[in-house]
């Protein structure tokens, strides 16, 4: 979407048409978290007890339990019992009496100890206790380095999350998110930033007076592609997290914009107009060439590959509207894939098992996230606001990430595949836009 918000032009999903350039480019290491505010949940979440952990490592720690008790209560599915109605606080299992937990109605217990292995590393040794029948369900030792303990945190939430729910966590995947805020001396400074799944470890990516767009990951994690106006012009960036080494690969006249990658890693799907009109490319990231995908004089754009990299689907106004096409890459055959949901449709992106597509609906002004299942063709919306858009599934399917445009700007919000499940995250300045969730980091 553009930074203007024009819902009613013609080019106001197309990114980068019409954001205005200006600025200075500069780099910044300092970044906000975010606060995530849980709306609403299912009144049918799992009961379970996060017992604090044992620190015998002598050290002052970070609260490990209450880290993995947020993260399940962020799922919707988990209801975690408060540590003051804690009736024991066991850290071994011959310490836990399953008469105490049951009674107040407790299902699952989480006990653990934190020890120190060698100089700079802390063992997370925890245990998921079934309370009725008193057996141990699961049991890991996990090492992590003294500062990475959060990291261990969401690995631990994530076996958790698996065994009782029998599909994978997300919760050491990391999200990525352009911030923009006002500088009373440099007028709007736009941040690519990085953050954990709770919106904690937030880091400033890239900052710049002039827009920041498209945030895409590499299925590795460990690189991001974006599009940056630097220079006065719309360009294709390719940055690697861990180095920070960046590399412009897609620039020149016209558009530069939508990166996306495939599932592979090895090429991007990108947005051009270098031969007069928005138009699909395919970049080879290896052999640094391009492949024109489509060929029509409507706007194309807005790629998202398709999870068994056989096709992708894209947005263009070559019928009533802007709607969602697939393009095969077998036969190179386009079909459109959006009917009878109004004029308005834009920014798809597939589910994890590739069965659904989430896009944003505009019907009367009003701009809602959709879920649509691409064999039965049903589609329902899973938001109810009037300005959502840039909608990004979790790596597990779990849930749905996007911008909410509300009277204090732009926010993030996240709501669960079935619509249930709702929560906010609030920057601490400024607006938020345009999040993509991270691949799982085993």
């Amino acid at each position: 979407m553009s930074s203007t918000r024009c819902y009613s032009s013609r080019l106001s999903w197309t990114v980068a048409l019409i954001v205005s350039v200006c600025g200075l480019f500069s780099f910044e290491t300092i970044a906000e978290n975010l606060v995530i505010k849980i709306e609403k949940g299912v009144s049918t979440a799992l009961p379970i007890a996060i017992v604090p952990f044992e620190n015998n490592t002598g050290e002052s720690l970070i609260d490990v339990a209450a880290i993995i008790r947020n993260n399940l209560e962020r799922s919707g599915l988990f209801r975690s019992l408060p540590v003051n109605d804690m009736p024991a606080l066991p850290a071994a299992l011959e310490d836990v009496r399953a008469k105490n937990w049951t009674s107040l109605g407790i299902e699952n217990l989480v006990i653990g100890k934190l020890s120190k292995k060698n100089a700079g590393t802390i063992d997370i040794n925890f245990r998921l206790i079934d309370v009725y029948s008193g057996k141990q369900l699961l049991g890991y030792r996990i090492p992590v380095q003294s500062d990475d303990l959060r990291f261990g945190s969401h690995k631990v939430s994530d076996f958790i999350y698996e065994k009782l729910l029998d599909k994978p966590g997300a919760y050491t995947s990391l999200l990525a998110y352009i911030t923009v805020d006002q500088d009373s001396d440099r007028g709007k400074i736009y941040r690519l930033q990085v953050s954990d799944s709770d919106g904690y470890n937030a880091r400033t990516i890239l900052q710049s007076t002039e827009p920041i767009l498209s945030p895409a990951w590499s299925p590795d994690g460990k690189r991001l592609a974006y599009v940056s106006f630097e220079g006065r012009n719309s360009a294709v960036y390719l940055q690697d997290l861990a180095t920070g080494r960046r590399e412009r690969i897609i620039h020149g006249k016209g558009i530069n914009s939508s990166p996306t990658f495939s599932r592979d890693g090895e090429k991007l799907a990108v947005t051009l107009s270098r031969d007069g009109n928005p138009e699909i490319y395919l970049y080879d990231l290896k052999v640094k060439s391009l492949m024109r995908v489509t060929r029509h004089g409507a706007i194309d754009t807005e790629p998202a590959w398709a999870p068994d990299g056989r096709g992708l689907v894209f947005t263009s106004d070559r019928g009533d509207g802007p709607q969602i096409y697939h393009f095969n890459l077998a036969d190179n055959s386009i079909k459109r894939i959006t009917y009878n949901m109004g004029r308005y449709n834009t920014r798809a992106r597939y589910s994890p098992d590739g069965r659904k597509l989430v896009l944003v609906n505009g019907i009367k002004g009003i701009y809602r996230i959709v879920l649509l299942d691409l064999r039965t063709k049903i589609y329902e919306a899973v938001t109810i606001g009037e300005l959502d858009e840039s909608p990004s599934f979790s790596p597990n399917g779990a849930m749905i990430i996007y911008a909410t445009v509300t009277e204090d700007g732009s926010q993030l919000a996240a709501v669960s595949a079935d619509g249930f499940t709702k929560q906010k995250l609030v920057a601490q300045r400024g607006e938020v836009r345009e999040p993509v969730w991270g691949p799982l980091i085993r």
